[in-house]
């Protein structure tokens, strides 16, 4: 299945044999002190700037709606954010992956988003749009 929306992956994560957690690292974009005028006007539009993630949480797909639930979810509980950044944990056995799975996963996810190290992410903009990075 290719995954052109978040709404795509929240249909792919339910649809697993296993249960998942979906891990999502909300990143701001901003400009180094000394950017240049074509710079500041790519970041005003929404097409460059340097990540640093802001905030990171955990859902399981099937008690999340839909995309929109989650930006108004993020809106009310952070700072104003770039793109979104998801991968999914899978349980196994039938079991959910465990707090401390969670917990470990999603602090790898916002080191690698600190690091530049997307390869494992799927970045989605605030529309719920998939993006290609670089």
């Amino acid at each position: 299945m290719e995954i052109s929306c978040f709404d795509d992956l929240l249909q792919a994560a339910r649809q697993q044999r296993e249960p998942q957690r979906l891990l999502l690292v909300f990143a701001g974009a901003s400009l180094p002190a000394d950017a240049s005028a074509e710079q500041r006007e790519r970041v005003a539009a929404g097409e460059s700037g340097e990540l640093a993630p802001l905030m990171c949480v955990d859902k399981d797909p099937h008690e999340l709606a839909s995309f929109d639930a989650l930006a108004a979810e993020a809106a009310a509980a952070g700072p104003p954010w770039a793109l979104v950044f998801a991968a999914a944990l899978s349980g196994r056995q039938g079991q959910p992956p465990s707090a401390s799975q969670v917990d470990a996963a999603l602090q790898s996810l916002v080191e690698a988003v600190r690091g530049g190290d997307f390869d494992r992410l799927i970045p989605f903009d605030r529309s719920g749009g998939a993006v290609r990075l670089g």
